[in-house]
Formats: structure tokens, sequence, C-alpha cells
């Protein structure tokens, strides 16, 4: 007998867990809400999983059930790495800090959407984005007050 490696693998020797006990329960309410279970059979076979030591007891129940489907779990995505490489990359060249905020947002949207993850590294590079943004305006201002003031300076004039 094959027991899912999730619940011990091939060793039904195993020692059953609580977790194991209640997936074995699970399998057996779809198998009960499927119609392939009578009621009778889905309660004595609960009270079995319920009392079953082993990985060994708990597949013996579910042997003739089909395993439930399980998805794969969503992507992370992409826009959103986009938006934190651009962010991090930023702090060293400065322009990809726009791009960064742009795809921030556009990865956030896509993830309220969709599902998928990333929104930390999407949030991440909107930040970055955002303050390295504001810190070459800064810069900028500076810069052009400062050459006001050295041409104002340099004809003499106040």
């Amino acid at each position: 007998m094959s027991v899912p490696s999730a619940w011990g693998g091939n060793r039904p020797d195993v020692l059953a867990s609580d977790e194991a006990r209640e997936a074995t329960v699970e399998v057996l309410k779809g198998g009960f809400l499927d119609g392939r279970l009578t009621q009778e059979e889905y309660e004595h076979r609960i009270g079995i999983a319920y009392q079953a030591r082993t990985h060994g007891e708990l597949g013996a129940l579910t042997r003739d059930l089909p395993r439930p489907f399980m998805p794969p779990p969503p992507g992370t995505n992409g826009k959103a790495v986009a938006a934190l490489v651009c962010g991090v990359g930023g702090l060293f060249v400065g322009l990809t800090a726009i791009p960064a905020v742009v795809l921030g947002h556009m990865a956030r949207r896509e993830i309220r959407r969709t599902g998928e993850q990333g929104d930390a590294m999407a949030l991440t590079g909107l930040v970055l984005g955002y303050v390295i943004s504001v810190a070459m305006l800064v810069a900028l201002v500076g810069v052009v007050l400062l050459v006001v003031a050295f041409a104002q300076d340099a004809n003499g004039t106040y």
C-alpha cells in the first residue's frame, strides 16, 4: 500500500499527527460530498480516522478515494520584481527611480487583481523610487540655487 508522501511517504508505520488526521478527514469529506461515500461509510471512516495511530491506518481509509486537486500557488509578479530591481538600481544610477515608481504601481494593481505574490517587492520598489526621486529633485534644486548664487557673485550683484 502506498501512502501519500505528505502523510509519511511509503512508511505506513510512521505515527500520524493531528494534521495528518485532519487532512484524511478532509479527503473523506470530499468523497462524501462527491457522493462516493454513504453517510454511514463517511461517519464510520471519520471515527476510525480520529482513532488512527499510523499513516498506514489513515491511508487505508482513503485508498479508494481520489486525492483532492491542489492548484499550484500563484507566482511572483514580474513587474514587482522589476520595480524592486529598478528601485535598488536607483540607489546607484538614480534614473531608474522613475521606472521603479511606474512598475511598482502597475504591479500592485495586477497583484490585487490576480492574487499573485510580490506585493512587498512592489511596495519596496515604490518607496525607493519615490525617495530617490525626491532626493534627486532636492539635489537638482540645490545645484540650480548654487549656480544662481555663483553667477550673481561673479557679476558682483546681490
